[in-house]
């Protein structure tokens, strides 16, 4: 049987203060790598894994993503009349039309568990992903595909991990396992940016989520954690005690596109690897290198 996730949370209602004073106007999952921003690379994820409801947990002063997936009838009406059918096909087609885009206000920032069930009413009772558009990870096949593909066989939530330097645990949400009978990975502690010392381990959360709504009573009832917020990473901790939740160390590369260098690193690396400017872009690069 195939199990479909139906719907994709996009929490983008942070500030993206890293990035400043570019996003001081416009959102941080709203920068481009090469031609796309961020927030669309989240999206075709998300829709290579089957999802046909995409909620974006936004702030009021985002509007910029909204617009990004809704209809320009003038830019649009140019490119037909210009008789520019190639880029006429890439504004209208970034959403499928059988694909619903629902957008919901977080209109305080208490924290990306709070963020989450802000989503509540509109995700229902059934598994969900979360995507976290600043964590941009390439691979043959998508990161969401693989957790669905994870999921369906063996039916628990999924959490995207992958190894990290001892000394940059404090920057993550850090697991502990114990390998099953089956080879999976099922998580068996999970601690908010925990020091060095304190980590169960250097297995670290990156921002791909596969969860049951029961998160969302986990979220309710919890109390402010790391930093006075709703921490995603305490409701996941509450739910470990009654229901499974596996650790999958995707394949594929990850570019923390939260930080500068990463986000250098993946404009760097789609530069490479696109059609248009990929070759000359290499050439390019062999020959600044040679003058460093």
């Amino acid at each position: 049987m195939n199990f479909k996730i139906r719907s994709a949370v996009f929490p983008v209602a942070g500030l993206g203060t890293r990035f400043l004073p570019a996003t001081k106007a416009s959102p941080k999952e709203m920068l481009p790598i090469v031609n796309k921003p961020l927030i669309q690379y989240a999206v075709e994820e998300a829709l290579s894994a089957g999802v046909e409801k995409l909620v974006f947990v936004t702030s009021p002063s985002k509007r910029a993503i909204e617009q990004h997936f809704q209809a320009n009838v003038e830019l649009e009406s140019a490119l037909r009349n210009s008789g520019n059918k190639k880029m006429l096909a890439l504004v209208q087609n970034i959403v499928p039309s059988n694909v619903e885009c629902v957008f919901v206000q977080q209109e305080v920032p208490l924290g990306l568990g709070h963020a989450v069930l802000c989503a509540r009413t509109v995700v229902g009772e059934a598994p969900f992903f979360i995507h976290l558009a600043d964590d941009l990870i390439r691979s043959d096949t998508p990161c969401l595909e693989q957790m669905r593909q994870h999921h369906a066989k063996y039916r628990s939530s999924v959490l995207a991990v992958e190894v990290v330097p001892n000394d940059r645990t404090a920057n993550y949400g850090i697991v502990s396992v114990k390998e099953e009978p089956s080879g999976v990975q099922r998580i068996d502690k999970i601690i908010e940016k925990p020091s060095p010392e304190e980590a169960p381990s250097n297995l670290a959360v990156v921002g791909r989520y596969l969860l049951t709504p029961d998160i969302f009573e986990q979220l309710e009832r919890g109390d402010p954690g790391a930093g006075g917020e709703i921490q995603l990473t305490d409701g996941i901790a509450g739910i470990l005690r009654h229901e499974p939740v596996h650790a999958l160390l995707f394949e594929g590369t990850r570019y923390d596109c939260g930080s500068r260098l990463g986000y250098l690193k993946a404009t760097v690396e789609y530069g490479l690897h696109n059609e248009e400017v990929g070759k000359k872009f290499g050439k390019y690069l062999k020959g600044l290198t040679k003058k460093i």
